[in-house]
């Protein structure tokens, strides 16, 4: 059986359902000292799931894979913008798994891990930047970079033959990829510039790092 036939069976299914789960369970036990907290991991869901469903409204959709979506990266970058790099990293993890287990496409395990887990969960590094002036938009800044990383690596390995005539496997992997992930992190960076917008946002995060804090 081929890997590609395997995620789309039914055991290939539960495995990734059993992944989420697993990463979920990482969300409520990476709290300090280890401490369970269910409020963030609800919240994290949440935004999992707004993640998953704002990915699904697609602006313009990539004749190689990939498309620009409704602020569909927003979510988890919001997540590691408030809870941290770990969480926000946890929670990219489950978005990537879950669109593994609507629309695989699945050649190598190497290609599996830089399209799916790893390229989503890369945008929880936008936690590294929650405490720096201007964090949020740079945060996301950031996670959006660590997508395309591994977006370009994969594109570079797995997806060179498709490069068209003038371009080698690495220019046509650079452009390609920035060229769906830059449109949508324009229009995003666009949303978070809106002052009532960005405020609401880091009244959110303050009020999530004040309730962990007390605890």
């Amino acid at each position: 059986m081929s890997l590609q036939s395997f995620f789309e069976s039914t055991t290939g299914q539960i495995v990734s359902v059993a992944a989420i789960i697993l990463l979920f369970i990482g969300i409520l036990f990476s709290g300090r000292g280890r401490k369970t907290d269910t409020r963030v991991l609800v919240i994290s869901a949440l935004l999992v799931a707004l993640a998953v469903v704002l990915k699904q409204i697609r602006l313009f959709q990539m004749p190689q894979g990939g498309d620009v979506s409704v602020f569909g990266m927003l979510p988890i970058a919001l997540c590691a913008y408030f809870f941290g790099v770990r969480r926000g990293i946890m929670a990219g993890m489950c978005v990537g798994i879950i669109d593994l287990i609507f629309s695989p496409y699945v050649i190598q395990p190497v290609q599996l891990l830089l399209d799916y887990p790893l390229a989503f969960g890369a945008i929880g590094f936008a936690g590294l930047l929650r405490n720096r002036k201007f964090g949020l938009v740079t945060g996301y800044l950031l996670g959006v970079f660590g997508r395309y990383i591994c977006s370009v690596l994969s594109g570079i390995i797995f997806f060179g033959s498709y490069a068209p005539e003038g371009f080698n496997a690495v220019t046509w992997s650079l452009w390609y990829n920035f060229a769906y992930l830059a449109a949508e992190a324009a229009i995003t960076v666009i949303l978070l510039s809106v002052p009532p917008f960005k405020r609401a946002l880091m009244r959110l995060k303050d009020q999530a790092t004040q309730d962990l804090t007390s605890r």
